[in-house]
């Protein structure tokens, strides 16, 4: 008789739903802090690496345009003191000497200077203890600046008479026929106080650990943080060499030590130097991580509450966490639109609903703000080229008529040639301004690049009236430091002139060049040049 087979029995306890639903929706919260806390690094990385970068490079062009200027009315010192002493007499000598010790002091450009003749003898110097009077010049840089005979700015190097590290500027001297005479020239002592420490050494950058310093043309440092440092040839350093050949911009890259640094560097056209601003990465990675855990911080209650509830109620809130957790989830991921969060009847999951919302309306303020930021010119207030080409590109799409002026301030180089760049960016300033104020709401007006401004005017308003209004309002107002600042001004019409931005621009650019050809100060309508 056969035995009959039982079926086996399994043993062991079962997983229970509760248990799973909160298995599942603990590692789902895990998941959606990783997920937050590693797009929140990444973005805030982005941001304060490209903020760093940008600060730098502004600091490095603010500092190059002041050492631009300083060695430039030093030049002019040297070269007008040699136009003086070209005039006298060799046998002036203490009204030489006089006026030796007056240049050395009045202007606190250099801490000596010497007269020589043009076979190296020294004729006068300042101060009277270098004791350098009937001796001859020795030092490389001197004797390269006799055979030059022109204008000449030294490397580092270190003095034989004073042992001293400086720089060494001169001018030539020639008499009325154009004899040379011989050298005027200046030294700097770069580890004593001069006008370069009394100019930098005020520069303070900030207190994270960010600093400059500034290098010659064959890239030795002439100004640091660290004097001990001065004459050390950083030649390899990566934006160093880009400095060496006269570039300026921003880069990531590895210091001679191996840190890795965030800098902004910027030439000095008049000395052939270079200004560079960093700023050590990790200084970055330590606000990365104090963000990290400000808001690792601000998450720890609402998930612990988040997760009690859970333990309580996980069966009713399975469904609401996981629509929450794969929301969360995207974000980074994709371009996806905040949908309606409506209140739930748990407080709980209310609460995360509310905070979610509120996180996500504050990181889209602020990609906001970052895009009104990336189109509006900085010097100006006004909208830059790429704020213009998004709204004149949407206007076309749209086959929406308007006018388009183009706006050119006459004769802007003369403002830079004969009162600097600093005046040159006031005068942008007010013209800005005076566009602004003279048109209506809904107009749109930008800063196009350098001098030149453009003006949409929407539903094809009277531009003419428009451009005219601009171009009287600036000519009969007075500019910064009292300047007459006239305009010309090209206008196009959308689609009669052109069914793209770039033919527009084209046809508003022919009328604004007519405007120039007839005499500036004057505006010109696209098809009617004639």
């Amino acid at each position: 008789m056969p035995i009959p087979v039982q079926p086996a029995r399994t043993s062991g306890r079962k997983l229970s739903l509760s248990t799973l639903l909160i298995t599942l929706v603990t590692l789902v919260a895990v998941m959606t802090t990783t997920i937050v806390l590693a797009a929140s690094y990444q973005s805030k990385r982005k941001s304060l690496v490209e903020t760093t970068l940008n600060l730098n490079l502004a600091n490095a062009e603010r500092m190059s345009l002041t050492a631009d200027s300083l060695f430039r009315s030093m030049r002019s010192s040297l070269l007008y003191s040699a136009k003086i002493i070209s005039g006298m007499k060799p046998v002036q000598h203490a009204e030489i000497s006089a006026y030796l010790e007056l240049m050395r002091n009045s202007s606190n450009y250099f801490n000596s200077v010497i007269l020589a003749g043009p076979d190296g003898e020294v004729l006068n110097s300042s101060p009277e203890t270098l004791d350098l009077d009937g001796k001859r010049l020795t030092s490389p840089a001197a004797l390269e600046a006799l055979r030059l005979k022109k204008s000449y700015i030294s490397p580092p190097y270190v003095s034989a008479t004073t042992g001293k590290l400086l720089v060494f500027m001169s001018e030539p001297l020639f008499d009325k026929k154009g004899l040379y005479l011989g050298q005027l020239g200046g030294s700097i002592y770069l580890q004593d106080y001069n006008i370069l420490s009394m100019i930098y050494g005020n520069s303070n950058i900030d207190d994270s650990g960010s600093y400059f310093f500034v290098v010659s043309e064959e890239g030795h440092l002439v100004f640091h943080p660290d004097q001990s440092r001065l004459n050390e040839d950083v030649s390899a350093n990566p934006f160093v060499q880009k400095l060496m050949r006269g570039e300026s911009g921003r880069m990531e890259a590895l210091n001679l030590s191996g840190a890795d640094m965030l800098a902004g560097y910027s030439g000095v056209p008049s000395s052939g130097w270079g200004v560079a601003v960093v700023s050590p990465v990790s200084v970055i990675q330590e606000q990365i991580n104090g963000h990290l855990r400000k808001i690792a911080g601000l998450m720890l209650l609402p998930f612990a509450l988040l997760l009690i509830s859970v333990i309580i109620l996980a069966h009713r809130l399975a469904y609401p966490f996981a629509a929450l957790a794969n929301l969360v989830s995207r974000f980074g991921k994709e371009d996806v639109a905040l949908p309606q969060l409506k209140p739930h009847w748990n407080r709980e999951v209310d609460l995360l609903t509310k905070a979610l919302s509120l996180a996500w309306k504050d990181i889209q303020q602020q990609t906001d703000q970052l895009t009104q930021e990336a189109m509006t010119d900085q010097l100006t207030g006004l909208a830059n080229r790429r704020g213009m080409e998004w709204s004149a590109n949407q206007w076309i799409s749209a086959g929406v008529p308007f006018s388009l002026i183009v706006l050119d301030i006459d004769k802007f180089k003369f403002v830079n040639d004969n009162y600097g760049h600093l005046a040159g960016d006031e005068v942008l300033r007010w013209v800005g301004s005076i566009i602004a104020e003279s048109v209506r709401p809904g107009d749109i007006c930008c800063r196009f690049g350098g001098e030149e401004f453009v003006v949409l005017l929407p539903r094809a308003r009277n531009a003419l009236a428009a451009a005219e209004r601009i171009r009287s309002t600036l000519d009969q107002r007075k500019g910064p430091l009292q300047l007459r600042v006239t305009s010309s001004l090209g206008i196009a019409h959308f689609p009669v002139h052109g069914e793209t931005l770039e033919e527009l621009l084209g046809s508003a650019d022919e009328a604004l060049y007519t405007a120039k050809r007839k005499g500036r100060n004057c505006t010109v309508v696209a098809g009617n040049e004639a």
